[in-house]
């Protein structure tokens, strides 16, 4: 077999058999059609480990990062496993392939202070009851208030919401439902937006949606809405010139452990399928703490 059709047939099986997300999905494809594109799409069994270092060798010289590097390898771990699983090679040429370890990248976390003055300043704007505003506040108060992420938040339908347990039920990685708390803060904001601002939108569309959240047009607000509007509303506190949804993430993980909660339960509340990535926000805490002491203690 050659390697383009292995590799179609790997992501075939990663997104029916697996059931990765697309994106996933697509990450793999891209980084495994560089490997086909480097070895010039070999047949899979003359695949071998010097192939396989020279690809990666290739890449550090049109400098790409240590994290590119680390992901490329070990997506050909998995296809290279798979195959051998699948009896389509005899020998894994990947067992031993090494990728440079990633550097420890830390997420950009606002201020309990900066957040709390965002929204309150969203909150104000949204009292005169434009639709968008209510919306923007809604999505902001969610985002933080749940750590959830911007794919869940997008396809967010309005029974997946209980106002009264404050509570909302979503569609995590892997098709994973789990269902996550949110505060009262952002329960009065999600509120006022389906009892003000929703109805609004909805008038502008062509046909009936249950999503939650509708952009101009009366449809399901996309992601690249989402992101934008955090990029406004966030980067001038954090200071960083391209911020996502993905910031009020880091930061509601980051809080909650700040404020004395368990990092199983955050972990269970960002639906992290291992403890370890939650951990990494234990770091930004310790930093964080660090930092306080150097600025407060005499001695420090």
């Amino acid at each position: 077999m050659e390697l383009t059709a292995a590799v179609s047939a790997f992501t075939t099986h990663l997104a029916q058999v697996r059931r990765l997300s697309s994106a996933t999905v697509r990450a793999y494809r891209s980084d495994l059609r560089d490997l086909t594109s480097s070895t010039g799409d070999a047949r899979l069994n003359e695949v071998d480990l010097e192939m396989l270092r020279d690809w990666l060798w290739r890449a550090t010289q049109r400098g790409d990062a240590r994290a590119t590097l680390a992901r490329r390898a070990a997506a050909a771990r998995s296809f290279f496993a798979w195959a051998k699983d699948e009896e389509l090679i005899g020998v894994d040429p990947a067992l031993r392939l090494i990728a440079p370890k990633r550097g420890r990248t830390l997420p950009a976390v606002a201020s309990k202070d900066g957040m709390r003055e965002l929204l309150d300043a969203r909150a104000r704007i949204a009292v005169d009851g434009d639709a968008a505003a209510l919306r923007d506040h809604a999505i902001l108060e969610l985002l933080y208030g749940s750590g959830m992420r911007v794919s869940e938040l997008c396809g967010l339908d309005v029974d997946d919401l209980d106002l009264d347990r404050c509570t909302a039920r979503v569609l995590g990685k892997g098709s994973k439902e789990r269902v996550v708390p949110f505060g009262r803060p952002a329960g009065a904001a999600v509120g006022a937006y389906l009892t003000r601002g929703r109805p609004a939108l909805l008038e502008r569309a062509t046909s009936a949606t249950p999503a939650v959240f509708l952009g101009v047009r009366g449809g399901r607000m996309g992601p690249r809405a989402v992101y934008a509007l955090v990029a406004d509303a966030l980067g001038p506190i954090i200071g960083a010139d391209a911020v996502g949804p993905h910031a009020l993430r880091h930061s509601a993980a980051t809080h909650l452990l700040d404020g004395g909660a368990d990092l199983r339960a955050v972990q269970e509340i960002l639906g992290h399928a291992s403890l370890g990535t939650t951990q990494i926000y234990t770091h930004v805490s310790s930093e964080r703490l660090t930092a306080t002491y150097r600025l407060a203690h005499p001695r420090a």
